[in-house]
């Protein structure tokens, strides 16, 4: 089944900046949408970005101008680089597929990872 493990993730000071990876394995990266979703404690996960299979991108409005998704799929790799981070981007950090027709409207794949830890102090 679908395999995707992200790393990256670590804790940094406001304003700081991080770059979070996804590596896939056969196809699934080049071939398929990916999406980088978030959880912090006691929200509901969110969709932060994803990159379509012809390589459009699409942010939630509060990362817009501050992170940037991207793919290299000779690496089987989506990367999101997260610069000026605040400390309101603290979560847990998710990559998947899924079938995305908006940032907030998406169906997610039903396979997740262990995700990536992302600590922003203030």
């Amino acid at each position: 089944q679908v395999q995707l493990v992200e790393s990256g993730g670590g804790l940094v000071q406001a304003g700081g900046s991080l770059r979070l990876s996804c590596a896939g394995s056969g196809s699934t990266i080049s071939s398929n949408a990916i999406g980088w979703y978030r959880q912090a404690p006691g929200k509901q996960r969110e969709l932060v970005a994803y990159i379509t299979s012809r390589g459009n991108t699409f942010y939630k409005d509060s990362v817009t101008g501050r992170f940037t998704i991207s793919r290299d799929s000779a690496k089987n790799t989506v990367y999101l680089q997260m610069n000026s981070l605040k400390p309101e981007d603290t979560a847990l950090y998710y990559c998947n597929t899924g079938r995305f027709y908006s940032i907030t409207y998406y169906t997610a794949g039903d396979y997740w990872g262990q995700g990536t830890q992302v600590t922003v102090s203030s």
